[in-house]
């Protein structure tokens, strides 16, 4: 008998038969207003199921996937990026910056110095496939603690280094998920630096939502009031050229 669909289980396999019916509906009026309204039900729902600091359920390390796969962009592909990886991201810089007091610029010794936790999660795709790794990095609250983000600051938008189509990857969340317990800004994964196809040097994690906001080749923090005005507006890069939910919380 199969074991009972826990609330993760569930949520992720209604998002997932959401996102897989983009494709059928996105282009009509009538279908933008339904994704729109399914979102703001799918946040209602989710953040009503539990407390908004409720951890991800977190495993064994014999849990662990023997490979952990990679997804979407598995490299940058630039001369800067392949001349960081030959002198091991020494270089690499954080920035922190927006409607923050104290913009910042982290090397990845700042990062290393800065309190760590270390999570055993599962991450979830929306292609259905899902892998349980280790991951290491401080978390995000205390990174925008220390920047000290301003009264207005409503999101957080995460810049990458990779592109996809003549568009830089970017994902964002709202102040909840970047202020959970399980939100971090990873460097490490299964006990050893970040490899190249899940992010190097720093990918975020955001336990609680669809391996698609968990944005790889991190250089950037941008806390801002809205995000109608970055790229597309939808929040996303994913949300922006396809329809994908920008609330993905499971």
């Amino acid at each position: 008998m199969n074991a009972p669909l826990g609330r993760r289980g569930f949520l992720a396999g209604a998002s997932m038969l959401f996102l897989g019916a983009c494709s059928k509906v996105a282009d009509s009026s009538v279908g933008q207003s339904l994704f729109n309204s399914a979102e703001k039900w799918h946040q209602k729902i989710h953040r009503s199921l539990a407390d908004r600091n409720a951890l991800a359920r977190e495993y064994d390390k014999s849990d662990i996937s023997p490979f952990f796969r990679g997804n979407g962009s598995l490299t940058v592909g630039t001369p800067e990026y392949e001349a960081a990886i030959e002198n091991q991201f020494a270089d690499w810089r954080l920035e922190v910056r927006g409607l923050v007091s104290n913009p910042m610029s982290l090397s990845m010794d700042d990062i290393r110095a800065l309190p760590q936790r270390t999570q055993i999660t599962r991450h979830d795709c929306v292609e259905g496939w899902s892998a349980i790794g280790e991951w290491t990095g401080p978390q995000l609250s205390s990174i925008l603690e220390a920047a000290g983000v301003q009264e207005n600051g409503q999101f957080v938008v995460f810049r990458c280094a990779d592109n996809l189509n003549g568009q830089d990857y970017y994902e964002s969340v709202d102040m909840v998920d970047a202020n959970h317990p399980q939100t971090i800004v990873a460097h490490m994964l299964n006990g050893e630096a970040l490899p190249v196809i899940n992010g190097a040097p720093l990918r975020v994690r955001i336990e609680r939502q669809l391996g698609y906001k968990h944005a790889k080749y991190l250089t950037a923090i941008e806390v801002v009031d809205t995000l109608e005005d970055i790229a597309g507006g939808e929040g996303g890069y994913w949300e922006d050229r396809a329809g994908y939910q920008w609330y993905a919380g499971i």
